[in-house]
């Protein structure tokens, strides 16, 4: 799918005013080979802890991006060398983190689009505790599951439809 993050903005500015499609914040950092990546939301609420965020990227992606509300923790790492590999394998288009990452150098290897707020070093927790498939939020923005994620070097798009491109 061939789009631009601002096409998409000035073609439904409508969607921007009344709120069916939101610009999240500029503060996410762009990892993995694909710099643009766009598919409906697969999403998590989870708390230093990654259990869930790999039983979900353990499963068939089929073009989904999965949504990760880490609650903005800058304190761990919730995606890895090795869960960017699985995204890559089992078809994720993406991966939209409200948290960190790490093994930037493997995620950077990988043919996935990754936006998060940093790398850090240390891995999570592995309790399993967590959220599939609520709403979450992502730097005060909503996604609902099956919201339409758009991502490229110009930011991240939020919309609770696909948009025509």
């Amino acid at each position: 799918m061939k789009f631009a993050t601002t096409d998409l903005c000035d073609d439904h500015a409508e969607l921007l005013d009344d709120g069916r499609l939101a610009v999240l914040p500029p503060v996410l950092q762009s990892y993995g080979q694909l710099r643009s990546f766009a598919g409906p939301a697969y999403t998590l609420r989870v708390h230093e802890d990654n259990a869930l965020v790999r039983a979900v990227l353990e499963t068939p992606g089929q073009g989904q991006v999965l949504v990760i509300d880490g609650g903005a923790s800058l304190r761990r790492a919730l995606v890895g060398g090795q869960l960017g590999l699985l995204a890559q394998n089992n078809g994720w288009a993406g991966i939209v983190v409200d948290g960190c990452i790490r093994d930037t150098d493997e995620i950077n290897a990988c043919q996935i689009g990754v936006r998060a707020l940093a790398a850090h070093p240390r891995k999570s927790s592995k309790k399993g505790e967590g959220d599939r498939q609520v709403q979450v939020t992502i730097q005060g923005v909503a996604v609902r599951p099956g919201a339409w994620i758009y991502a490229d070097a110009d930011g991240v798009l939020v919309a609770q439809q696909a948009l025509a491109c």
